[in-house]
């Protein structure tokens, strides 16, 4: 299969034209990617359905945008949500002032201005914290994120105090019958904000000052004896990570007609920053998996229960605890066992997990909501449903019962983690012996 790239060499002084091979596998990642995004609200046509699709769209921008510090840059910022809530403010201003007539500028180019100023502040406050590098730059990143919230109530004017500015995004009239008014033509200019952006970062991590950014991360001492300014490329990649994140503010700035200081307080730093970590800071996709499974938790899962934080929080900690690598590591490492013809081996004891996982997190899920309805339905009654059934949150013996559940769940699981360690070490040592012979060959 041949590209569309020439290239030009030389033999014995005569130019002579090759091509070089495409990367057959790219072009259908990034196809199938282009192709997801667009049928996605033709499978799932319901209006919240479109909300959780367009709000993991601006998600996946903000992770991403993210883990070009964190992931790429080895940079931990607890301030990142003040590029995209500035971004969002700017853009919609914008919003307003080209509804009044003020400015012409098109609906689809307002993220581009979300962008614009998000790079203008990651100039600013960039300038600071990229002087410092690990635990301090964390450090002045968060107090810079809470000066910018602080700032949101102490300048009424421009951030509308608490309750934010509001905008209307259907202006002018309709282009080929585009006015962004239905949520569905929001969806698609979310959509293709998303894959430029996407497709964006993913070609920087492919610079050299991407890769130069993973050799700071990895050691900066070494990378400044080379002769580069490790601040000077810390500086350069937070104002790239700022322009797409003020993208995903001037997005959400469009998606909900309203911006308040809540876009940029320090909750929402810490949701970009679990996301990320969640889906696998280390990989370019993982952000992707980690915005989803954001998105699911705080919007799908926070309309059936009150403890969906509770859910988020311990979920993260089990991440940390046993797959440090996210979502996004746990998937490579099995295609990597599988590449080597090892994976059946390990379907018995997926199953096993499975099984047993199941019943230990429907035991804990029923402790959590009846202890949740006790404390905060109290008034309501005892009753609850609960798993499609009515129950009686006082009956003694339902706690038994839940109590009995969790402990035999997690005996078993406990049993099926550990039969499942012993085989997947085992398969490990086969496939390092594996990787020897074949060096040593």
């Amino acid at each position: 299969m041949l590209s569309l790239r020439p290239s030009t060499v030389s033999i014995q002084g005569t130019p002579h034209l090759q091509f070089k091979s495409a990367n057959i596998g790219r072009v259908v990642v990034w196809g199938a990617f282009a192709l997801i995004l667009l049928i996605l609200p033709l499978l799932f046509t319901k209006s919240f359905a479109l909300t959780l699709l367009s709000q993991t769209g601006i998600w996946i921008i903000l992770c991403l945008s993210y883990n070009m510090l964190f992931g790429q840059g080895g940079m931990l910022s607890f301030g990142h949500a003040v590029y995209s809530g500035l971004g969002a403010f700017f853009a919609v201003h914008t919003l307003n002032m080209a509804g009044g007539g003020q400015l012409p500028i098109p609906v689809s180019l307002v993220p581009l201005v979300g962008g614009v100023f998000g790079a203008l502040f990651g100039v600013i406050f960039g300038y600071v914290t990229t002087k410092k590098s690990g635990t301090p730059f964390a450090m002045i990143t968060l107090g810079i994120g809470e000066m910018a919230w602080v700032a949101t109530q102490m300048f009424p004017g421009f951030f509308g105090g608490e309750g934010g500015v509001t905008t209307n995004r259907v202006i002018g009239q309709p282009v080929m019958g585009i006015s962004y008014g239905p949520a569905i033509q929001v969806y698609y200019l979310i959509a293709v904000w998303c894959f430029i952006c996407v497709a964006g970062m993913f070609a920087f991590s492919r610079t050299p000052l991407g890769r130069i950014s993973n050799a700071v991360r990895e050691n900066p001492e070494r990378v400044e004896f080379f002769g580069y300014n490790t601040q000077r490329v810390r500086f350069i990649v937070l104002i790239v990570s700022a322009f797409f994140s003020g993208i995903a503010g001037g997005l959400s700035a469009i998606n909900f007609e309203i911006v308040s200081g809540e876009n940029l307080h320090a909750v929402r730093s810490g949701g970009i920053l679990l996301a990320t970590f969640i889906g696998g800071a280390l990989f370019f996709f993982g952000p992707i998996l980690g915005a989803v499974i954001f998105v699911f938790f705080a919007i799908a899962l926070s309309d059936y229960t009150k403890a969906w934080q509770l859910y988020l929080g311990s979920f993260f900690v089990l991440m940390v605890m046993f797959a440090p690598g996210g979502i996004a590591g746990i998937i490579l490492l099995n295609l990597r066992v599988a590449k080597f013809g090892y994976f059946k081996r390990l379907l018995d004891h997926y199953a096993g997990l499975l099984l047993t996982g199941v019943v230990l997190l429907l035991a804990v899920i029923a402790l959590i909501e009846m202890g949740y309805h006790l404390t905060l339905e109290a008034a309501n009654g005892t009753q609850m449903k609960l798993f499609g059934f009515k129950v009686d949150t006082a009956s003694p013996e339902l706690w038994v019962l839940v109590l009995g559940s969790l402990v035999i769940g997690a005996l078993a699981f406990e049993w099926a983690r550990r039969r499942f360690n012993q085989e997947w070490g085992a398969i490990e040592e086969k496939i390092e012996e594996t990787v020897k012979r074949e060096a040593m060959a």
